[in-house]
Parts: C-alpha cells; sequence; structure tokens
C-alpha cells in the first residue's frame, strides 16, 4: 500500500502547505496539542486539480471553509473520527461528497480528499487522474481537429458542439461520477461477498439445525441489515438529487463560476459602451443623420440580443441538467440492482427461518403426541396398580381359594386396559389431535 501511494503521489509533485506559525496565538498553560487534535489542527488532504495532477497539502479547518466557502457541519461529514449517513450536498462553490469510504470536497476546479491509505480512496484519485488525463488528451486532439476543419471552410456543427458530448462532462461531473462509481463498486462487492457466505450457511442450516449455525446466521443477518441500510441511503441520495432540479443546478459549479466572472466583462464592456456614447455625444453631430433610428435600432438590437442570451443559456442550464440527471440515472440503477440484490438475500433468509421454525414446530407437535401416548399408558398402567391395591388389603375372601384366580384377574385387567387405551386413541384420532 506504500509503494502504490508512493506512486501515486511522487514526491516531486508533494506540496505541503502548513499554517504559518505567527498566526498561532500564543496560549499559556493551555494543552495545545490537545486542542488540535479537537479538530482546529493541520490535517493532511490530497488534491487533484483539472489536468489530473495530484499533490499533498495541509491546512487547518478554518483554512479549507474559507477556501471551499463552505460551514463547519458540512467539514464534520468529512471527519473521520465520526460515522455519518452518505450524503451528497450542493454549495455555492463546493460539493459536499461523503459516499461509504470516499469523502471529499469537489469545486470547480479541484478535489479536496481527507489523505488516507484506504485502497478505495487511493484507486478514486487514481482513476479520477487516469480519465481526467485521459479526457485532456481527448480535448487536444478535438481542438486541433476542430482547428483543422476550420482552416478548411466546413460547417460541421458537431464539432461546434462538442462539449455537449458526454466524454466531455464538466470537472465537477466526473469527479462526481468516479465517486458514484467507487461507491457502488465498493456496496456491490460487499454485497457479493455476503452472497458468497450466505447461501451456502443457509442451505447447511436447513439441513442441519445447530446453535453454532444459528449463531453464525444471526450475524449474517445482523451484516446484511446494516449493509441494506447503507445502500438504502445512498440510493435515496441520488433519488433525492434526480427528483429536484434545483439541486441539480446548484451541482453545475462550472456553470455557477462563469456566472460570477461574466457581471465582470458585463461591467466592463458596458462602461465601454457608455464612454463610447459619451464621446458620440460630445463629438458634433451632423444634421443629415437621424441619431433616434439609431438609438432605437440599438435598443432593439440589444433587447433581442439579450433575449437571445437567455435563451441559450436556459436550454445549456436544462441540457446539463439533462446530462447530469443522465449520469445519475445510470448509477441509480447499479445501486437499485444492489438493493434488489440484498433484498432478495433477507428474502431467503425469512424464507429459510420460516422453514425451520415449521420444522421445529413439526418437531414439538411429535413430542406433545409422545406425550399424550405416554401419559394414556401410564393411566393404563395404573389399573394395574389399583387392582393390586385392591387385593393387597388384609381381608379374606373366597377367590384366594380358588387356584386360577390370580390369572383371570391378569387376564381380566389387561383386557380393560387394553380396551381403554383403545379408546383413548379412537377419541384422538377422531378429535385430530394425533395422525394415526
Amino acid at each position: 500500500m506504500a509503494d502504490l501511494k508512493e506512486w501515486l503521489l511522487p514526491a516531486s509533485t508533494i506540496n505541503v502547505v502548513r499554517e504559518p506559525a505567527a498566526n498561532r496565538p500564543p496560549f499559556q498553560g493551555m494543552d495545545l496539542l490537545g486542542l488540535k487534535k479537537r479538530g482546529q489542527g493541520l490535517r493532511s488532504w490530497i488534491r487533484v486539480d483539472t489536468s489530473g495532477n495530484s499533490q499533498v497539502i495541509e491546512v487547518d479547518k478554518f483554512t479549507m471553509m474559507r477556501r471551499c466557502d463552505l460551514p463547519a457541519r458540512d467539514l464534520r461529514l468529512l471527519d473521520p473520527l465520526f460515522v455519518y449517513p452518505s450524503t451528497i450536498l450542493g454549495r455555492e462553490k463546493a460539493i459536499v461528497v461523503n459516499l461509504e469510504q470516499i469523502r471529499c470536497i469537489i469545486t470547480a476546479d479541484e478535489v479536496l480528499l481527507l489523505n488516507s491509505l484506504d485502497s478505495y480512496v487511493l484507486h478514486y484519485v487514481m482513476e479520477l487522474q487516469r480519465r481526467l488525463r485521459t479526457t485532456t488528451v481527448g480535448e487536444v486532439w478535438q481542438s486541433d481537429n476542430s482547428e483543422m476543419t476550420r482552416r478548411k471552410g466546413s460547417r460541421n456543427f458537431d464539432n461546434v458542439f462538442v462539449n455537449t458530448s458526454p466524454d466531455y462532462l464538466p470537472f465537477e461531473f466526473r469527479a462526481l461520477e468516479v465517486a458514484l462509481e467507487s461507491a457502488c463498486t465498493f456496496l456491490d462487492s460487499q454485497a457479493s461477498e455476503l452472497e458468497i457466505e450466505a447461501y451456502p450457511l443457509l442451505d447447511e442450516l436447513t439441513s442441519k439445525i445447530s446453535t453454532l449455525n444459528l449463531e453464525r446466521v444471526r450475524r449474517l443477518k445482523s451484516r446484511l441489515v446494516a449493509l441494506t441500510r447503507r445502500v438504502q441511503k445512498v440510493r435515496d441520495e441520488i433519488e433525492q438529487l434526480m427528483d429536484d432540479d434545483s439541486d441539480m443546478a446548484e451541482v453545475y459549479l462550472s456553470k455557477k463560476k462563469r456566472r460570477m466572472e461574466s457581471p465582470i466583462s458585463g461591467e466592463q464592456s458596458l462602461m465601454g459602451y457608455r464612454s463610447t456614447d459619451v464621446a458620440s455625444i460630445s463629438a458634433p453631430v451632423s444634421p443629415v443623420s437621424s441619431p433616434p433610428d439609431g438609438l432605437r435600432l440599438e435598443k432593439s438590437l440589444s433587447i433581442a440580443r439579450s433575449r437571445h442570451e437567455s435563451m441559450r443559456s436556459t436550454e445549456s442550464t436544462t441540457e446539463n441538467i439533462e446530462v447530469l440527471e443522465m449520469l445519475l440515472e445510470a448509477y441509480f440503477v447499479v445501486i437499485d440492482s444492489t438493493l434488489n440484490k440484498l433484498t432478495s438475500l433477507k428474502e431467503y433468509i425469512d424464507d429459510t427461518e420460516d422453514f425451520i421454525n415449521i420444522q421445529l414446530d413439526n418437531v414439538r407437535n411429535q413430542l406433545i403426541q409422545f406425550e399424550l401416548l405416554l401419559t394414556t399408558a401410564t393411566f393404563v398402567v395404573a389399573i394395574f396398580g389399583v387392582v393390586a391395591g385392591i387385593f393387597g388389603m388384609n381381608f379374606d375372601i373366597p377367590l384366594f381359594d380358588v387356584p386360577s384366580a390370580f390369572q383371570w384377574v391378569l387376564i381380566v385387567t389387561g383386557v380393560c386396559g387394553v380396551f381403554i387405551f383403545c379408546a383413548f386413541v379412537w377419541f384422538f384420532k377422531c378429535r385430530r389431535l394425533m395422525p394415526l
């Protein structure tokens, strides 16, 4: 794992940014190390930019809050010391992603992850770098191709709208896609491992009910419930983001960044336009020209141009929302398939439990039937005890002088006992208490 991290973050690209010592207040009599451990110290982050370059930076919590314009409660979602459910939050300048092992902040220019040796985090960084570098190469090739087409004077509109292809998604969409893919892959692999372990164990339990097998199934069901809850939370987050167009628009950070930068250029152009107007006003006007008509035409063209720009902006926003919705829908299908897999496994466990309960009920019924027969037989044997008690009394009767009296008493008592036993069995059969 250390070799993988060294290959991922070579020493030449590691830039460590530390908090200046002059900004730290020299408190006396306080444990500053204890305060830092409580969340205000430096933390190591992995930064990946739009070109796929990665570096390690060390910043404190407040610097990160100012850098990404995030409140403290959003950064708590990324704290590894706390356990929070999966969340995707769209903010003004960043996207806070907490999907299983992937906890990161996505902006329009960079991705910030807590530095960790977890294999899924390193795999996320490697996959994001690979896709960003591949996309960069594709964009260079496409720009060269479009330049050649332009020189040839071609009017191919596909080159004009090349950025609308799914291969050229905005940076934040690509980073979010890799995070969703990593989370879905991680959860699906855990569900597959649980399936491989569960089905043989459940089959063994149906063939042999033992305390050890029951305990193993109980632990398996606990893991299944916890994993189902996590998968359900990821599914709900994706579904909630898909159902709200405003939330998807908030996630489109590149559009918001361009919108924040556009008023500056608009004001500059407006100032230039006003200066031109002032210059035109101060210049002498020919009586032949008609300024009112020119101004009216310029105003009409400006209104038409603004309407056209607003329509293009609306169409672009709708198109990007549809692209994001298609992206989320693809991973929603994947996570829903994982949830269905876990639901099927839970149903199989419930069916196994029902089958075991039926078996136990059957054994319990057999024990009750055996106990009923044993009680009836005990009652028949008790008849012999009654007869022996009667003839064991100390008095003389003529029957004692008959030589075959003892045999006849045994025969009559036995016949009566057998008759009583058969009568009880017939009664149980009529009452359907015993399947005889």
